[in-house]
């Protein structure tokens, strides 16, 4: 009878499919405490991006977290969230001086947050500019700063040159086995052998905030102009890691840490200008890109492709590498399984020069003319994931390498298997959207944040009317239908992609944000805090003028190789254990929408800094930037 019983329960679980009733909404559940902008505008093409707001679950399942940027574009909030009504509750955080809300964990007695800040005037080896350094600060349950480890700037690895980070787009995750944090970044070089250029760095620090140099695992300089990152907890060092890079290829790069033809080759993607497609979500996405199956060794990765075609050779990096022609204008969704962390399930992407198929290895979960965008993965248990992206019915790709426009037709959810396989039709939504990291809840289901708005992707973010909100929706996805909650997952590494905790969520009571600012000393190592004053902040009005900027699409082109070794950007940088220091002398201190304007006048503005050019005292990378048009017009 058991054998019976268990065979059924197989069948049952391998005809299970998403319906309808499968997707719950909690719209504006959460009023936050302050007012933030849920837009941001892409790199390169100025196209809307929803602005990450990274949420987490405590292990216990108890409490969840927000974190979001204030709609000043400074200073980082974390809300706690009831886990069962998706109510603001407790006491809200307030980081001072944030510049982007990078990566969150959520602890049973706190919560540790990834994010960037420029140093005070006068800090020796600062970068120029104000240019933020990235920075990781562990709070307590009561809202008590335990610690803050800066993971760039003066004194971190100088020996391979001082970074700062005006963009993290990155993530941090945590595992308990493995006893550490660690977090995987975007950097500039501002001193050594690369300054002037753009790569990443994957940092670990100990609970008590060490950060600490593990060969084999930590980097300084990994990825060259990295163009996206998937990274989630292993048991042990390395932990899991995918860039995507300026060179024409998407890497499993958990052993190499880097872009070396020894790694693992995902994709073939064509790149220009710094942009590869946008395949983990571009500006603002790096997150809920690969998740692990439940406690298993396997893990599972999403990102929009354009796929590959007629492979030639990439002369300047040389040998194991290739450049590729799209073999659609339009980006469709792919999945990449692998048997651990380090070894890819099948084939990897060719590097034969002259294939014509530089795609077939891809496991596609779309292959229609829509583009498909902001693609992201969870897992439900062991054994299955949801994986999600937004859609262009009909969509006017002019950049190559980019983004594309045109109307917003929904979110699609796609349930699949451990191998890979589609399980039934994906559903699709008008009213969601995925703007937050997928955390796989107590009960099994899959939730994420979102703001209750009109999405619009027709236009440049600069053509739509600005807004902000101080509501935060919520939205959830189960195997079983909206009021039956799969089996709970098993224990694994708590990360800000998947915290998985091991008890049902204890229903708590919503209560008022009560805000308070985060007021401590700069510190690299363990130290206590002063207790935080309270502080209440009133939402931002919206802006009463509309900018209508539509960008003017030069003629497409390679990024221009570099004339000398020292600006070359290598595969890999091996690094050794640095003791770190702390910075010298420092001290811390649903608007409506409406159609596009008409352009009637068009005086030719600056080009959008983006996230690959440094502050003006400093070497630029030779791109080609996008010409704006730009007036206004009055409200």
């Amino acid at each position: 009878m058991r054998l019976t019983l268990s065979f059924l329960l197989n069948v049952s679980l391998s005809l299970a499919q998403l319906t309808t009733s499968s997707l719950e909404k909690h719209v504006d559940s959460a009023t936050l405490a302050h007012s933030y902008n849920p837009v941001k505008e892409a790199y390169w093409t100025g196209y809307p991006h929803h602005r990450r707001t990274p949420f987490a679950l405590s292990p216990d399942g108890k409490t969840a977290y927000l974190a979001y940027l204030d709609a000043s574009e400074t200073d980082v909030h974390v809300q706690p969230i009831n886990p069962t009504t998706f109510a603001a509750t407790g006491t809200s955080v307030t980081i001072k001086g944030a510049k982007e809300a990078g990566g969150l964990v959520a602890h049973d007695d706190g919560f540790a947050l990834l994010t960037n800040e420029a140093l005070p005037s006068g800090t020796s080896n600062a970068p120029a500019g104000n240019t933020p350094v990235p920075v990781l600060y562990r709070y307590n349950a009561a809202g008590t700063q335990s610690w803050k480890t800066f993971l760039g700037g003066p004194g971190v690895d100088a020996e391979n040159g001082l970074v700062a980070s005006p963009d993290l787009n990155g993530d941090l995750v945590f595992s308990a086995e493995a006893g550490y944090y660690a977090a995987y970044f975007v950097v500039t070089a501002y001193s050594g052998w690369a300054e002037g250029h753009f790569g990443d760095a994957i940092r670990y620090v100990k609970p008590d905030g060490t950060l600490e140099n593990i060969p084999g695992a930590s980097s300084s300089w990994g990825c060259s102009h990295n163009t996206g990152i998937a990274f989630e907890a292993a048991d042990a060092p390395p932990y899991a890691s995918i860039c995507a890079e300026d060179q024409g290829a998407i890497w499993l790069n958990t052993k190499t840490q880097g872009m070396g033809n020894n790694g693992v080759k995902v994709s073939n993607e064509k790149v220009i200008n710094g942009g590869s497609n946008e395949p983990m979500g571009g500006t603002s996405g790096s997150y809920s890109g690969l998740a692990r199956f439940g406690s298993a060794s396997e893990y599972i990765f999403s990102w929009v492709s354009r796929g590959a075609i007629d492979l030639t050779a990439n002369d300047w990096m040389g040998a194991g590498y290739t450049k590729s022609a799209n073999r659609t204008s339009n980006r469709n969704v792919a999945i990449a399984l692998f048997s651990d962390k380090s070894t890819i399930v099948g084939e990897q992407a060719t590097s034969v020069v002259g294939a014509a198929d530089g795609d077939k290895q891809i496991n596609w979960v779309t292959e229609g003319t829509a583009d498909c965008s902001n693609a992201h993965v969870a897992a439900f248990d062991a054994s299955q994931a949801l994986v999600t992206w937004e859609e262009i019915a009909s969509p006017i790709c002019d950049f190559e390498a980019m983004g594309c426009r045109g109307k917003f037709t929904g979110t699609h959810y796609q349930l699949v298997n451990k191998a890979g396989e589609k399980v039934g039709s994906p559903i699709e939504s008008l009213d969601t959207t995925v703007s937050g990291d997928l955390v796989t809840m107590s009960d099994g289901r899959i939730c994420w944040p979102y703001v209750n708005m009109e999405w619009r992707l027709d236009a440049v973010t600069r053509a739509l009317p600005a807004s902000t909100t101080s509501d935060i929706s919520f939205a959830c996805i189960s195997l079983g239908g909206a009021s039956s909650p799969a089996e709970p997952v098993p224990e694994t590494p708590a990360s800000s992609a998947a915290a998985a905790p091991v008890s049902s969520a204890a229903e708590t009571e919503a209560a008022a944000p009560v805000e308070t600012e985060a007021a401590a000393p700069v510190v690299s190592a363990p130290a206590a805090s002063e207790p935080v004053a309270a502080e209440s902040a009133a939402p931002v009005d919206s802006a009463s003028t509309v900018e209508a900027a539509l960008p003017v699409s030069p003629e497409a082109s390679e990024p221009a190789a570099p004339v000398d070794e020292s600006s070359s950007i290598p595969a890999a940088v091996p690094t050794a254990p640095v003791a770190e220091q702390p910075p010298t002398d420092v001290v811390e201190s649903n608007a409506p929408v409406a159609p596009a304007p008409e352009i009637t006048k068009a005086p030719v503005a600056p080009a959008p800094t983006g996230g690959y050019e440094l502050p003006a005292t400093s070497k630029k990378c030779k791109t080609q930037r996008t010409v704006w048009v730009t007036v206004t017009v009055s409200a």
